[in-house]
């Protein structure tokens, strides 16, 4: 009777289907996409707190931008989300991303501190986001679906 060791090579060939699945694809890019998804309904919901957000960058005027905000964030990550010039909606959150990185996190700026560190963190942390968005659009160009 043949004897079957479960091995990691066992565990590693079923890997690669089950991240490549459509739903956990899905799953992921929705996960991708969930801040800018999440801030635009915000502001939606609270239409008063997105217009002292805009103030409070310095944006102006207040309604413009933060109807342009709303509405670039949503068609953004229906594109990322849907596959429909996916690379596009990819690199328009990347570098949006890494504008509003540089507009809302200076930490250089702040005194040494919890809020500093805070801010630190969440400036390289939206780096790295940039930088999935930057992937998961080479992916769709090089696979050729950057059409």
């Amino acid at each position: 009777m043949p004897h079957h060791t479960y091995t990691s090579q066992t565990a590693m060939s079923g890997l690669p289907r089950l991240i490549g699945s459509p739903i956990v694809r899905t799953v992921a890019l929705l996960a991708l996409c969930a801040a800018y998804i999440q801030g635009p309904l915000t502001k939606i919901f609270d239409f008063n707190g997105a217009l002292a957000e805009m103030d409070h960058f310095g944006l102006h005027p207040a309604p413009f931008f933060a109807v342009a905000v709303i509405a670039f964030e949503l068609a953004a990550s229906a594109l990322v989300v849907s596959g429909v010039l996916r690379w596009a909606g990819a690199l328009a959150l990347a570098g949006f991303t890494i504008l509003a990185t540089f507009l809302a996190l200076r930490f250089w700026e702040m005194a040494p501190g919890m809020d500093r560190m805070m801010a630190t963190n969440a400036f390289f942390e939206h780096l790295g986001l940039a930088g999935a968005f930057i992937l998961v659009a080479a992916n769709d160009l090089t696979r050729g679906k950057g059409k």
